[in-house]
């Protein structure tokens, strides 16, 4: 694996295009996306106002517990800025709204999790390591290596 230059967060038309997903969810279309992607409204660290993005969740298989989403522009990424100040949060994914907790998770755990996303989906999971400047070569190795640098969280439900 060779890390090349991280890819900036996105700004103008391209965060626009980004973005553009939470208005399915305010028009109470999320499913559409199905449960490969979720709204996660928190708040913001400095101003406690609401925010809401849409992630990719990594963890497909098993989401009994939560969800597991990759932080894909690194840890200055605001909302994951804004999780480590504040963990509570909500999440939409398919037709489930639940309030869950964040969790940073290890080097190692994510390690595992990246491994499995890119046995799941390789194209997918090389395509998203590029984005995060890493060129991996397809190898498990590989992927497990862009795991330990990627940050992941997880995103457990509460009963709340």
């Amino acid at each position: 694996m060779r890390l090349t230059e991280p890819a900036p967060p996105p700004t103008g038309l391209r965060r626009r295009l980004m973005r553009a997903p939470i208005h399915l969810y305010r028009a109470h279309l999320g499913f559409l996306l199905g449960r490969r992607f979720l709204l996660l409204e928190h708040r913001g660290r400095k101003s406690g106002q609401p925010r809401t993005v849409v992630v990719e969740v990594v963890n497909h298989d098993d989401t009994t517990e939560g969800f597991v989403v990759a932080v894909g522009f690194g840890r200055k990424t605001d909302w994951y800025r804004n999780l480590r100040a504040h963990p509570a949060a909500r999440v939409e994914s398919g037709h489930e709204r639940t309030a869950v907790t964040a969790e940073m998770l290890e080097p190692d755990e994510g390690s595992a999790f990246m491994a499995h996303y890119a046995e799941r989906h390789p194209k997918v999971a090389a395509r998203l390591c590029a984005m995060m400047g890493f060129q991996v070569d397809g190898s498990d190795a590989d992927f497990r290596e862009a795991g330990r640098r990627i940050r992941f969280v997880r995103l457990r439900r509460t009963s709340g």
